[in-house]
C-alpha cells in the first residue's frame, strides 16, 4: 500500500521535472524517510500541490494518476439523473448509469473512486512534507490551505457519492482501511476547509495563480458541505462571506460565463484547469467537453473538428426551458449548418463549452470544467434562507431572481420572460430552486447531487426517462468491486448493490 502510495506522488512529481531521491522498487520503502529528503526547498512544496492539482484534470489513464474532474465526475453525474442519455455504442457502464442498472463492477464508478484517492494520497504527501520545508511562513501556510482543500474537495464529492469512505489522512495509513462514519468524514472536511479559508488569498498576482484555490473557493465550498449537512445558518454565513467579498458576480450574458477569454473571471469561484488559460501550473491538459457533448454530424461540416456525441441532453430538459431563455440557446445545438447551404436538425446536444471565436475548429478545448460558479452560491443562499425560515425571505428573491433577470437578457435586451419570482409557499420555492439549478448548470456535474438533497431522484428521473425507475437505494453509488476485492474492510457493501 506504502509502495503505491509513493509510486503515484513520485510519479506525478517527476512529471514536472522533480524527481525522486531513491529506488522506487526498494522493498521497504520508508515513507518519513522519503518526505525528509524530497522537502528541501519551496519549489518542492510548490511541486507537491501542484501534483494534487494534476490528479484533478489530467487525461491519463496510467497507472500513476487520472483525470478526477476530466470525464468521470460530471458524466456520471448527469446520466445518473435526468439530464443526459448514452449515445456511444458499445459502452455498457454508461448504459447502466443511464438507466440505474449500475453495479458495484463499473468503470466509471471506478475511476472517480481510484483517482479521487489518488489526490488524497498527493495531498497527505504534501501535507506531511511542506511543514519541513524553511520558506515564508505566510506561503507554507498558503500551499498547506491548498492541499487541506484540494483534499476537502475530494473527500466531499467522494462523501456524497459513497456515503462512509475510508478517511485516511496520513502516508501511514493501514493497509486495508476500514469505511469512517460520514459524519467524521465531514467533520474533516470542514476542518480542512477552515483552515484553508484563513490562510488562502483572495486573490493572486496576474499570471499567477489562475486555476488555484482561494479563499472565495473554500468559503464557497463550506457553504455547500453545510447545505447538504442541513446546517442552514452556517450556509448562509458562508455564502454571504463570497457574497460580500466584492470578487464576484454574474456577466451580463449567460453566454459570457463559458468564453475562454473569461476563465477565472468575475464569475469563476473555483474551476478544473485545462489547457493554455491556466499556463501558470503548465501541467494542465484539453478538455473533453466538445469531443463528448457536440454532435457527431459536425466533424464533416467544419474542418478540424472532432466531435462524437457520446452523452446528448435529454428532451426533457430541453423542451423545459422557455423558448427565450438565453440559456437555451448557448446551452444546446440542436441544428447544423451543412456546406451546401442546408440545415440538419438534431437531437439537442450540449454545446456551451465549444467557445466558437477563439476554438472554431471543436474537439479538445481549453475551456475549464467550472466546478463552483458564483450563481452556485447565490441559489445556495437562496435555498438556506427558504430552509431556515420555512419560506422565502426578500433575501431569497433577490438572489434566485437575480439569475432569472441574467437569463432574460438575449444579448442584446431584456426578454419579457422569466418574470421575478414572488409570493410563493416554502414547497413552491424550493421546487422553482431545483428547476433554476436544472437550467443553470447543465452539465457542470451538479444534477445528480442536487435531486438527491432535493429528495427528487425517484421522482423526476423517469419523467426524461420514460421506464427507468431509481430506487431509494440509487440515493448512493456502489463500492468499486474491484476495491473491495483488494479490501474485504469495506463492506459491508451499500444498502441495494
Amino acid at each position: 500500500m506504502k509502495r503505491y502510495i509513493s509510486f503515484l506522488i513520485i510519479t506525478a512529481l517527476a512529471s514536472f521535472g522533480f524527481y525522486a531521491c531513491r529506488n522506487l522498487l526498494d522493498e521497504d520503502p520508508r515513507d518519513q524517510v522519503f518526505i525528509e529528503n524530497f522537502f528541501q526547498t519551496e519549489n518542492d512544496a510548490i511541486a507537491a500541490v501542484n501534483s494534487i492539482y494534476a490528479v484533478l484534470n489530467s487525461t491519463s489513464s496510467a497507472p500513476t494518476f487520472g483525470g478526477v474532474y476530466h470525464s468521470s465526475y460530471w458524466v456520471v453525474s448527469g446520466l445518473a439523473s435526468d439530464e443526459m442519455e448514452n449515445r456511444l455504442a458499445g459502452a455498457p457502464d454508461l448504459d447502466q448509469l443511464e438507466t440505474f442498472s449500475f453495479r458495484p463492477v463499473n468503470s466509471y464508478i471506478y475511476d472517480f473512486w481510484r483517482n479521487a484517492y489518488k489526490g488524497i494520497s498527493n495531498a497527505n504527501f504534501a501535507i506531511e512534507g511542506i511543514p519541513l520545508v524553511k520558506m515564508d511562513e505566510a506561503k507554507k501556510n498558503r500551499l498547506l490551505g491548498e492541499a487541506q482543500f484540494l483534499r476537502s474537495l475530494l473527500y466531499f464529492d467522494l462523501v456524497r457519492m459513497f456515503g462512509s469512505v475510508p478517511l485516511v489522512l496520513s502516508l501511514e495509513a493501514e493497509l486495508t482501511p476500514a469505511r469512517t462514519p460520514a459524519d467524521q468524514v465531514y467533520a474533516r472536511i470542514i476542518e480542512g476547509l477552515e483552515f484553508a479559508a484563513q490562510n488562502l488569498p483572495e486573490s493572486y498576482p496576474a499570471g499567477d495563480g489562475l486555476g488555484r484555490a482561494t479563499r472565495g473557493a473554500a468559503n464557497a465550498l463550506l457553504a455547500k458541505v453545510h447545505l447538504t449537512l442541513g446546517n442552514w445558518q452556517q450556509s448562509i454565513s458562508y455564502c454571504e462571506a463570497v457574497m460580500g467579498s466584492g470578487r464576484y458576480g454574474l456577466w451580463d450574458d449567460f453566454a459570457e460565463a463559458f468564453r475562454l477569454a473569461n476563465e477565472n473571471g468575475k464569475e469563476s469561484i473555483f474551476n478544473i484547469g485545462f489547457g493554455t488559460a491556466n499556463n501558470s501550473i503548465s501541467f494542465w491538459e484539453v478538455g473533453q467537453f466538445n469531443v463528448r457533448l457536440l454532435p457527431r454530424a459536425l466533424s464533416g461540416q467544419i474542418p478540424g473538428v472532432n466531435a462524437q456525441g457520446w452523452q446528448v441532453a435529454t428532451q426533457h430538459l430541453y423542451n423545459s426551458y422557455d423558448p427565450q431563455d438565453r440559456r437555451r440557446a448557448v446551452t444546446f445545438l440542436t441544428t447544423i449548418q451543412n456546406t451546401d447551404g442546408t440545415t440538419t436538425n438534431v437531437e439537442p446536444h450540449i454545446q456551451k463549452y465549444w467557445d466558437r471565436i477563439a476554438e472554431p475548429a471543436a474537439g479538445n478545448t481549453d475551456n475549464d470544467f467550472p466546478y463552483l460558479r458564483y450563481p452556485d452560491v447565490l441559489l445556495m443562499y437562496a435555498e438556506a434562507l427558504n430552509e431556515l425560515n420555512n419560506g422565502p425571505t426578500a433575501e431569497a428573491y433577490q438572489a434566485i431572481n437575480s439569475v432569472r433577470l441574467r437569463a432574460r437578457f438575449d444579448g442584446s435586451q431584456e426578454l419579457p420572460i422569466l418574470p421575478d419570482l414572488q409570493g410563493l409557499s416554502y414547497q413552491q420555492f424550493k421546487d422553482a430552486l431545483l428547476q433554476e439549478r436544472r437550467w443553470e448548470f447543465v452539465a457542470e456535474g451538479h444534477r445528480w447531487f442536487d435531486l438527491v438533497r432535493f429528495g427528487k431522484l425517484q421522482d423526476l428521473a423517469p419523467l426524461a426517462k420514460p421506464g427507468v425507475q431509481p430506487q431509494d437505494y440509487h440515493n448512493l453509488f456502489p463500492v468499486p468491486q474491484e476495491e473491495i476485492d483488494l479490501n474485504p474492510n469495506l463492506l459491508p457493501q451499500n444498502d441495494g448493490y
